[in-house]
């Protein structure tokens, strides 16, 4: 699965419209409205990278009040409930 971090430039009377139906897109897992340089982030995971080639720029870059996309691909997750997990692999707890 590639996971690819999305920033988004949005009209800001239309961030609310944008990101629910950013969220509506099969392939995008979670969108947040966030402070600083972008006005939303969206967190896409989907099967192969020429995916993203579709997801990205016709579908997310075409919702109404998206004005702009920057994208990055994860290489690795370093979440914790990640690294808790693989030390739970095979440890019976009874």
């Amino acid at each position: 699965m590639i996971t690819a971090i999305v920033m988004i430039s949005a009209e800001a009377d239309r961030i609310p419209e944008a990101a629910q139906t950013i969220a509506d897109i099969e392939g995008v897992a979670e969108v947040y409205s966030c402070a600083g340089d972008v006005d939303l982030v969206a967190i896409v995971r989907v099967p192969a990278h020429e995916d993203l080639a579709d997801l990205i720029p016709a579908r997310i870059g075409k919702v109404p009040g998206v004005r702009d996309t920057d994208t990055h691909i994860a290489f690795r997750s370093y979440s914790r409930a990640d690294t808790e997990t693989a030390f739970d692999i095979g440890v019976d707890g009874d």
